[in-house]
């Protein structure tokens, strides 16, 4: 049975706040046991927040829709007209890629999923998946629908990437008073909340000045080590607010669209090098040396403070103790119960100092949580 939007019944921003004071007293009651302070709760707009979203192309005979499915059933597709959490660009170009598709056979045939990426500061991405080969028909189609829309377009296929243009949007978060700039890839993670992204890293620049030892002259006089750095979001933005940034990343990727974006910033006191937080535990005890890190003298960081935004699954145990050996910690988490299991441990050595919620997915059951340890008692 074909069903439509069915997040009109789920998206009502007359109970966002009630839902939000539900998710801040459950993050309250799991953390009650490290006696941590109030808690700082981050709301999100409550309709058009979130800035990438994909979709299935389901087709009908000659008409073809976006559709969901009810989690674990694909059988019960749901038509998607309109798609309210997700950005008013987005729900733009959802119209308008579809009314322009839905004549052309070539565009439209064997096409079954559509990405839209978009940004605060107006730009957007759209990428085309298909089950066939693409080939010099197909990118003339593409390219005229790219110029009819105005944004770049990517097609995919197995072991395909056909890029027309380019393959990232160009973001412009406000934070604090100022214009930070981040490429953004196709296919790499970027916070889906623009919003929250610039409440989030505020709140990190915030945590950084209250925390960061500064000289006489009130400069900075130590340096961050910030491990799982992705695309560089919180090093661009702390960068001023330490001495100097060495940042890690494992993902090519990333660190790419990263190096891109030091640029751009004009920051000449950051460093991304592409390591595995292991690796860099190693490459930070003398136990190997790498090539990556070649003209980088680790001798010379003072690191006082470091940041993790680990995956789903924490910390492992090892970087839990590598954590342990720096005075402070800004850890952003976006699983609360991976993040509970690695207090158990660092609250042995720190204590909380900070306790935030960023409602990155409003409507759902995650929670984004910060918190800053300081340690008990400081070498």
């Amino acid at each position: 049975m074909q069903q439509r939007d069915p997040y009109q019944h789920h998206v009502n921003p007359e109970h966002y706040a009630e839902l939000l004071e539900v998710k801040a007293q459950r993050l309250r009651d799991l953390f009650a046991d490290f006696n941590p302070p109030s808690l700082q709760v981050h709301a999100s707009a409550p309709s058009h927040f979130r800035l990438r979203a994909e979709f299935r192309l389901w087709h009908d005979g000659d008409r073809c829709f976006y559709a969901m499915f009810e989690p674990g059933d694909k059988s019960k597709v749901y038509e998607v007209r309109e798609f309210p959490i997700a950005s008013h660009l987005i729900n733009e170009l959802m119209v308008r890629l579809l009314e322009d598709i839905q004549p052309n056979e070539l565009l439209r045939r064997k096409l079954f999923q559509v990405e839209f990426l978009t940004t605060l500061s107006g730009d957007a991405l759209i990428t085309l998946i298909y089950h066939k080969p693409l080939g010099d028909e197909w990118r003339a189609e593409a390219e005229a629908l790219q110029a009819r829309l105005g944004f770049p377009i990517v097609g995919r296929s197995r072991k395909q990437k056909l890029v027309l243009e380019r393959d990232y949007v160009n973001e412009a978060l406000q934070v604090d008073g100022k214009t930070l700039h981040y490429r953004q890839i196709e296919g790499g993670f970027t916070q889906p909340n623009g919003e929250m992204n610039q409440q989030m890293l505020s709140w990190a620049r915030s945590a950084a000045a209250e925390i960061n030892n500064s000289d006489n002259n009130g400069e900075p006089s130590s340096d961050l080590l910030e491990l799982y750095c992705g695309n560089g979001n919180f090093s661009m933005a702390l960068a001023d607010t330490f001495r100097r940034v060495l940042a890690t990343e494992i993902s090519k990727t990333s660190v790419a669209a990263a190096q891109v974006n030091i640029a751009d910033n004009q920051l000449d006191n950051v460093v991304i090098a592409r390591l595995s937080s292991e690796e860099f535990v190693q490459a930070l005890r003398g136990e190997r040396t790498f090539e990556r890190l070649s003209g980088v003298d680790l001798s010379s960081y003072d690191f006082r403070t470091v940041l993790v935004d680990p995956p789903r699954a924490g910390l492992d145990d090892e970087s839990v103790k590598q954590v342990q050996g720096y005075d402070n910690i800004i850890y952003i988490s976006c699983n609360p119960n991976t993040l509970y299991d690695n207090l158990q441990v660092l609250c042995n050595t720190h204590e909380i100092k900070r306790f935030a919620l960023f409602d990155q997915f409003p409507y759902t059951d995650h929670i984004e949580t910060g918190v800053v340890l300081t340690r008990k008692n400081p070498s």
